[in-house]
């Protein structure tokens, strides 16, 4: 079989959710099916931050790049429906997006699609004008339209595809992502960790928040949580606070509540962390806090666990899920309860350390060689029409 799959997503080098999932299941995938031919579609007119070097390593895989301008390119694919991407790949027998994009295909080219989240439907407010003209553009209710199977990255995304969509239940498989191997638990006394703490200019006792800093993340309400963890004093207020990510649209809001915060000195903030130091990063953490509105997956909190964390995060969405009882939940909207939730464990050893043991079980459950395996179930059941 004659696979083509849409790598455009992998062009900017960036590490968001999208970009993790896509590079990390097409790996695993290339090294598990020994059998068919995979065909990836590239396009960009100008020279691509991604790097596809790995992708020599597997004599089955064949990369295509081509050079249209995006903007012209996407505007004859929503406008005219063409070009046929299957076809600028010399024919397949099934086409996988593995993120929402201008895509038209042959009609009888079996498509399927990833759907990771509703994000831009259920909270338009926390995106851009030109992100929600682009979702609009795009118009996923009419790619999940016409694929052949959707592959939903939790149950809580499946469920959104059927209440907002209308999507019929057996067109959608659900296949958990997998989780960073690099994280797991590491020697204290390890050269890496004394590294990055260097490196980084890391507090000795901190509370760490990974993600994209933009309104969905809800970074606002963890810092507001912080400044009154401080003001309670005793020992749990001896904690410091970093947040480590990139910069994301409505970001301004978050750093000048940082530079006006009383307790500014006690607030590090990382800005991009490469996949290299970010085990470390939460090995050296005290605590790990994920307060997101929404997620339809969300990786931080998986590899907190995995690397042996305790996690509070927000019973919201896919969330709980994922995490099952293994962290501390809490309500999204309301400080007071993540301030009460910081103070039980920082204070609480026991539980603490209970929330670790569970992270690291709960953890363990999660492989993108899983992920894989289900995903070339779906894929070769679209191709061969069953």
């Amino acid at each position: 079989m004659r696979i083509g799959i849409d790598v455009r997503c992998l062009t900017e080098g960036r590490r968001t959710g999208v970009e993790e999932y896509t590079e990390k299941l097409l790996r695993e995938l290339f090294s598990l099916d020994q059998e068919n031919e995979y065909v990836l579609f590239l396009n960009s007119w100008h020279e691509t931050a991604g790097d596809f070097a790995w992708l020599e390593a597997f004599p089955r895989v064949t990369l295509c790049r081509f050079r249209y301008p995006n903007k012209l390119l996407n505007l004859c694919l929503w406008y005219l429906g063409r070009p046929y991407l299957d076809r600028l790949l010399g024919g397949v027998d099934v086409f996988f997006v593995p993120n929402q994009n201008f895509v038209r295909v042959s009609p009888g080219v079996p498509l399927v699609v990833t759907a990771h989240d509703l994000s831009f439907e259920l909270f338009p407010e926390t995106f851009s004008w030109k992100q929600r003209l682009w979702h609009f553009l795009v118009n996923f209710r009419g790619l999940a339209r016409r694929a052949a199977r959707i592959i939903a990255v939790s149950q809580s995304t499946a469920g959104d595809l059927q209440e907002y969509y209308g999507v019929p239940e057996e067109k959608i498989t659900v296949v958990l992502s997998g989780k960073d191997e690099t994280c797991q638990p590491m020697d204290r006394n390890s050269l890496t960790l004394l590294d990055v703490q260097k490196r980084y200019r890391l507090p000795y006792r901190f509370i760490l928040s990974f993600g994209t800093f933009e309104p969905r993340k809800n970074t606002l309400m963890l810092v507001e949580a912080f400044e009154e963890l401080r003001r309670s004093g005793g020992e749990a207020a001896k904690y410091d606070l970093v947040l480590a990510g990139s910069p994301g649209w409505g970001s301004e809001g978050l750093y000048a509540r940082i530079e006006a915060s009383p307790f500014r000195e006690n607030i590090r903030v990382l800005g991009f962390v490469p996949d290299e130091d970010k085990a470390a990063l939460y090995n050296l953490a005290s605590l790990f806090v994920y307060p997101s509105l929404y997620e339809g997956f969300g990786f931080p909190p998986l590899e907190a666990m995995a690397s042996g964390v305790p996690v509070i995060a927000s019973h919201a969405s896919s969330i709980p899920e994922i995490v099952s009882d293994a962290a501390l939940l809490v309500d999204p909207y309301q400080p007071n309860e993540l301030l009460l939730a910081l103070q039980a464990v920082l204070t609480d050893r026991e539980l603490s350390e209970r929330l670790k043991a569970r992270g690291l079980a709960r953890a363990a459950r999660f492989s993108w060689k899983r992920s894989a395996e289900e995903t070339l179930r779906v894929l070769t059941e679209a191709g061969k029409g069953s």
